[in-house]
């Protein structure tokens, strides 16, 4: 295994979650509610996991088969991440609310928890974008080591949600505020823009 491959998945993997979402506000919510903590994060890390080793395994074979591919999901992958930039960059400057934990109502069982956790995965196309296609098409400037790239992406994944989950706890009064989300899209959005970034001058290397 290579470190500064593994390193750079690792990154990656944790640029691209950072994204606040569906799925990453059902996890926070969890967490903040002590609610099927652990299942809830181990569905989202292992449906990730599953998702990251399909699109690096099996994008570079189809881009060895289709050459224009790569190319095009390069650009097509920045001009996602840039006007997911500019959207969050919109969000921080604009937005006025906060995270509502709903303290006072009744728990979920653990079957209608997992089954929301499995939709807000599965059932979102940013995720497929973001693991299959994005991390599929930067793994392929990680030729040989598309393993290490791999299991670094699968470990920021699994060291995002678990930190997410747990420690919403220690979230909670920081959330509870509208600009503390506000500062968290702005920085989102610039991690988008360096994405993309590098996403076009890799393509322009090739």
């Amino acid at each position: 295994m290579t470190l500064s491959v593994f390193i750079a998945g690792l990154t990656m993997g944790l640029s691209l979650i950072l994204a606040i979402g569906a799925q990453n506000a059902f996890v926070l919510r969890q967490g903040l509610r002590g609610e099927h903590v652990l299942p809830v994060v181990l569905t989202c890390a292992i449906s990730d996991a599953i998702l990251i080793v399909f699109g690096v395994t099996s994008f570079s074979k189809v881009a060895a088969w289709m050459p224009w591919l790569d190319p095009v999901m390069c650009y097509g992958g920045a001009a996602f991440l840039f006007w997911y930039g500019a959207k969050s960059l919109w969000s921080a400057l604009r937005a006025t609310g906060a995270l509502t934990v709903g303290a006072g109502e009744e728990g979920n069982s653990l079957t209608k928890t997992l089954a929301a956790c499995l939709a807000f995965t599965w059932l979102n196309p940013h995720v497929y974008l973001d693991t299959v296609v994005l991390l599929g098409t930067i793994s392929t400037q990680f030729e040989g080591n598309t393993f290490s790239f791999a299991a670094g992406a699968v470990s920021g994944s699994f060291l995002f949600f678990f930190a997410l989950g747990y420690g919403a706890t220690w979230l909670r009064p920081i959330f509870a505020k509208p600009l503390a989300w506000r500062i968290l899209e702005g920085l989102i959005a610039f991690v988008m823009w360096a994405i993309a970034l590098k996403l076009v001058m890799g393509a322009g290397e090739a």
